[in-house]
C-alpha cells in the first residue's frame, strides 16, 4: 500500500494522520478503556487575544466588530465558511430597527437601532443587497417597516467589514472546549482542518445560537425546545408580482411592503398571507408542510425566503434527531416546490437556489445570566440603569406589542453568563420567557446585543477586569460614541 492510499484508508477510519505541528499527535497513542476510547494528551499550538467571539452569525458579527473597534485584538470563531448566520439562513427580513408607530396614531417614528446594525444596511444599499427600511403598507400593526437582504452580498459584506477592522476571523472552525482557571475562561478550544489550537484572552463573548461555549464553560442553563426548527429556501424563476395577484384574488395579504428592488423604488418587497384562504390543496398542504405564506425579496425573480418549519421532539443539541429533522425538512422543501408550481401563477419553472447547510433554531440552550427579561419588561416597555440599547418589535404582534408603540431596554446584566466572570451571551441565547424570547430574539435585536457585548469585552479586556466590575458609564459612553440610540 502507497502513502497516498495509507492516507486515504485512515482517513475513511476516522483516524487523523499526523498534519504538520498543529495536529500535534496521532490518535495511535491512545488507549481503550473498557467502553470508552482514552485520548492522548496533546500540546496545543496557543494563539492569544483580548477577545474571543465564538459564533459569526446575527449577534456575532456585530460584536467582533464592535471589540475590534474599541481596539482590541479579537478573534471570531465561525463554524461555516461565512458569517450572517439566522440573517442568511433562518429569515424572512431583519425586524425591525424601528418603533412599531404606523400601529398608533400620533406616535413619533423612531429609529432605535442603530450603530453597526445600520452601517452594514448602509453598505448593502451600495451594492443593491437591501430593500432598504421599506415602510409595511398592510400588516403594519406586525411590524413599521421590513428590511429584506440579499443573503450572499450580507455575507460578503459583513465578511469585509470584518476584516476592514482588523478582527482574525477564523471560519470553517469549531468551538471544541473551554480552558477555565476556576470561574475565569481562559481560553477556548477550536479545531479545524489546520489541527486543534487554545485561542487565549481576556474576556469571552458567546454568540454561538446553541449556548456551545457557555455550556463547555459550566455555565448553568436550560434547554426549552420551546420553537420549531427551520431550513429556509432561496426559490428562483418565480414573480413576486404574480404571487401578489395570486394572494390578492383569494383576498389573503396580511402583509405588504414596497421598497427597492432590482434598482427600482416602490416595488413589492414583502408578501404574507392566510393560508386558510387559499386553495385547499395549496393550504392544507402547506401547512402540513410547515411552510408559511411570508417571503421578502430584492430581485424580481427570486423569493430569498420560503420558511419550512418542522418540530422536533428534543432539543436541537441531540445530533442523532438533528439527522432526522435535517432529512424531513429536505423533503418538505422538496413539496413546497411541487406546491407553488402546480398553484401559483408565475412559478410554473420555480426551483430551490439556495439552502441553509444545516437547519436554522429559533433556540437551543437558554443560558442563565444575571437578569431574565421579563415579559412584563417587554410589552410595558420598561427601561433599565444599565440599557445597552432599546428596540421596539415583537414577532407575536398583534397580540403582544410594546406599549404605545415605545421601546424596552436591554439591561448590561442581562448579558452576563451568571457565574462566569469573563463571559458575555447574546442572540438568542437569552431570556426564559418564550412571549419575552419572541422579541429578544429577533435579528435586529441581537444585532444591538452584539455590539453592546461586543463593546462591554473590549473595555473588560482593556481595564483587565470581569465583566460585573465593568463600569456602566463607561459603556454607555463607548456604545453612545458607536452611535446606539438610547431613550432619553
Amino acid at each position: 500500500m502507497n502513502r497516498r492510499d495509507f492516507n486515504k484508508h485512515m482517513l475513511m477510519l476516522g483516524i487523523g494522520v499526523q498534519a504538520g505541528s498543529a495536529m500535534g499527535k496521532s490518535a495511535w497513542d491512545g488507549k481503550q478503556v473498557g467502553s470508552y476510547y482514552e485520548e492522548p494528551a496533546k500540546k496545543l499550538p496557543i494563539r492569544k487575544f483580548d477577545v474571543v467571539v465564538a459564533g459569526g452569525g446575527t449577534a456575532g458579527v456585530v460584536a467582533a466588530l464592535a471589540a475590534a473597534r474599541q481596539g482590541a485584538k479579537t478573534a471570531l470563531i465561525e463554524v461555516k465558511g461565512y458569517p450572517g448566520g439566522t440573517v442568511t439562513e433562518g429569515g424572512t427580513a431583519l425586524h425591525s430597527f424601528y418603533n412599531l408607530w404606523k400601529a398608533f396614531p400620533g406616535v413619533k417614528k423612531c429609529q432605535v437601532v442603530r450603530g453597526i446594525a445600520q452601517e452594514i444596511i448602509d453598505r448593502l444599499l451600495k451594492v443593491g443587497g437591501t430593500s432598504g427600511h421599506a415602510e409595511m403598507s398592510k400588516g403594519y400593526n406586525y411590524d413599521s417597516v421590513c428590511t429584506c437582504i440579499d443573503t450572499e452580498m450580507y455575507k460578503l459584506v459583513t465578511f469585509e467589514m470584518l476584516v476592514e477592522a482588523g478582527v482574525f476571523v477564523c471560519v470553517n472552525t469549531l468551538v471544541a472546549g473551554a480552558i477555565m482557571d476556576g470561574s475565569r475562561i481562559k481560553g477556548v478550544i477550536v479545531e479545524s482542518r489546520s489541527g486543534r489550537e487554545a485561542f487565549y484572552a481576556k474576556c469571552f463573548v458567546d454568540c454561538t445560537a446553541y449556548g456551545d461555549l457557555a455550556a463547555y464553560a459550566g455555565a448553568k442553563y436550560s434547554e426549552p425546545n420551546d420553537y420549531p426548527v427551520v431550513n429556509s429556501i432561496g426559490v428562483a424563476n418565480v414573480s413576486i408580482d404574480k404571487y401578489y395577484e395570486f394572494l390578492k384574488s383569494h383576498d389573503a395579504i396580511t402583509q405588504q411592503a414596497e421598497g427597492r428592488r432590482s434598482g427600482k423604488d416602490g416595488q413589492i418587497v414583502r408578501l404574507d398571507g392566510r393560508s386558510v384562504n387559499l386553495p385547499s390543496g395549496f393550504g392544507e398542504q402547506a401547512g402540513k408542510i410547515g411552510m408559511s405564506m411570508v417571503t421578502t425579496t430584492v430581485h424580481d425573480n427570486y423569493f430569498m425566503f420560503i420558511k419550512l418549519n418542522f418540530k422536533m421532539p428534543v432539543s436541537p443539541t441531540n445530533r442523532d434527531e438533528v439527522a432526522k429533522a435535517e432529512l424531513e425538512l429536505r423533503r418538505r422543501q422538496a413539496r413546497a416546490i411541487e406546491l407553488f408550481r402546480e398553484y401559483v401563477p408565475g412559478c410554473e419553472k420555480a426551483f430551490i437556489a439556495r439552502t441553509s447547510p444545516k437547519l436554522c433554531i429559533r433556540r437551543g440552550r437558554l443560558i442563565t445570566c444575571d437578569y431574565d427579561v421579563s415579559h412584563e419588561d417587554v410589552i410595558e416597555g420598561r427601561h433599565f440603569d444599565d440599557d445597552v440599547m432599546a428596540y421596539g418589535f415583537h414577532d407575536s404582534a398583534p397580540r403582544y406589542q410594546i406599549k404605545d408603540g415605545g421601546t424596552y431596554g436591554i439591561p448590561y446584566r442581562a448579558l452576563r453568563a451568571a457565574g462566569i466572570e469573563n463571559l458575555l451571551a447574546s442572540g438568542m441565547l437569552i431570556t426564559s420567557d418564550h412571549r419575552a424570547h419572541m422579541s429578544t430574539r429577533n435579528t435586529v435585536c441581537c444585532m444591538g446585543q452584539g455590539q453592546a457585548s461586543g463593546t462591554a469585552a473590549a473595555l473588560c479586556a482593556a481595564k483587565n477586569c470581569g465583566t460585573r466590575e465593568l463600569k456602566y458609564a463607561n459603556l454607555r459612553e463607548s456604545l453612545e460614541k458607536g452611535g446606539v440610540y438610547f431613550e432619553s
